[in-house]
């Protein structure tokens, strides 16, 4: 079993910022992909920022130049420091993890989600 282990939401000013962490723990051979998606409502989630094995990274428009992602893979570990937050950026934060086995095919994994409130 893959833990995915999310910190750092909270309640912050417009303008303001925040970090998360998310660490996978378990039994694994090694984590691919790993990111963050943000849910508001209904089904869809938004990508928002991804960082693969070798550190290239991803983000979504909105929020390209505002976060950083970034990743520590002797701890199985993703970061992700976000600037200027607004309003719009309110939401639950999942950490999502592509994680690999050996002998077996890779498996996605989800956080349960850390919410962050953007206050004007």
């Amino acid at each position: 079993q893959v833990h995915l282990k999310e910190s750092g939401g909270g309640s912050v000013q417009a303008g303001g910022s925040l970090s998360l962490s998310c660490a996978a723990s378990g039994t694994m051979a090694s984590v691919g992909l790993m990111g963050w998606h943000r849910w508001t409502s209904g089904l869809a989630r938004e990508l928002v920022a991804t960082i693969d094995s070798t550190s290239s990274t991803n983000y979504a428009p909105s929020v390209k130049g505002r976060f950083t992602i970034s990743r520590d893979n002797a701890k199985n570990t993703v970061y992700m420091h976000m600037n200027n937050l607004q309003p719009e950026d309110a939401a639950l934060y999942l950490c999502y993890a592509d994680v690999q086995f050996t002998n077996h095919t890779p498996v996605d994994y989800w956080g349960k989600g850390t919410l962050i409130t953007v206050f004007s």
